[in-house]
């Protein structure tokens, strides 16, 4: 007898430690649900070419602070765009005009409530840290001394478009035309000046400042505004992770960086 409630009371305390552990279980549930719904993510985020230098600096801060990861391809907007559209696997498109995104929206390939505009941008006149040269005024090129001239595509590099209409409208352009390097993005385009293959280049400022090199600004009345929007795409498997970031972009975090880079922010004037 002595036995058998031995027994009874072995089994009972094993029942109670069972319940018990189903009981702390289903209490710690909502918990273990968040923890898997927080699990790292690697973001591919198409951007323009004037975006590689901030971009990196709110991808480190990004990552440091979420734990997700985020791969970068920069490129023309032009082209970033065509990718977008043969299906290329990207989550976030920040282009360097609003129409390319406009565009995109009017095809069914981004999600349209999360279009925002993010900054404007400028151009300069840049020359290579080192050089004799330093061109004040955007007229300057048509001295003999300037024998090459760099600008991104204007076909596809929203840059390129830009420096085109600043020189249209100064009067230079069909001067200015056969001593034209054209960069396939606006960054390959200030590598022509830093190697020495061209003489000048018309690059964004986000790429002139905190770099070595000499610059001056470009008239903005010379040129259409430059304003840079980004959106998510449909096709993306981190829609929600794609939205943080660019809010992250657009806020607290990654505004005083984009300023840091010459962009004039959403809401914000030129100073």
């Amino acid at each position: 007898m002595k036995i058998i409630k031995g027994r009874y009371f072995f089994l009972s305390i094993i029942v109670a430690v069972l319940v018990a552990s189903w009981g702390f279980f289903l209490s710690q549930a909502p918990a273990f649900q968040t923890l898997l719904a927080q699990k790292s993510v690697t973001l591919t985020v198409s951007a323009a070419a004037d975006l590689n230098y901030v971009f990196k600096e709110i991808g480190a801060l990004w990552e440091k602070e979420t734990g997700n990861k985020v791969t970068f391809n920069f490129g023309s907007t032009g082209q970033l765009a065509q990718q977008i559209e043969r299906g290329a696997p990207v989550d976030l498109f920040a282009a360097a005009n609003k129409s390319y995104i406009e565009d995109l929206d009017k095809k069914g390939l981004i999600i349209s409530n999360t279009k925002a505009l993010y900054g404007r941008g400028r151009i300069t006149l840049w020359t290579r840290e080192g050089s004799k040269l330093n061109p004040k005024d955007i007229r300057d090129l048509t001295k003999p001394e300037y024998k090459k001239v760099a600008i991104a595509n204007p076909d596809h590099a929203p840059y390129g478009i830009a420096a085109r209409e600043a020189m249209q409208s100064a009067g230079i352009w069909d001067t200015i035309k056969p001593k034209l390097v054209l960069g396939e993005n606006i960054r390959q385009t200030q590598q022509y000046v830093e190697t020495g293959n061209v003489d000048v280049g018309i690059v964004a400022l986000s790429l002139s400042v905190n770099r070595p090199g000499k610059w001056d600004l470009i008239p903005e009345n010379l040129h259409k505004p430059v304003d840079q929007m980004l959106a998510v795409v449909r096709k993306s498997k981190y829609q929600t992770q794609a939205r943080q970031f660019a809010q992250f972009i657009n806020g607290p975090q990654g505004r005083p960086l984009m300023k840091k880079y010459g962009f004039v922010l959403p809401g914000e004037t030129a100073d």
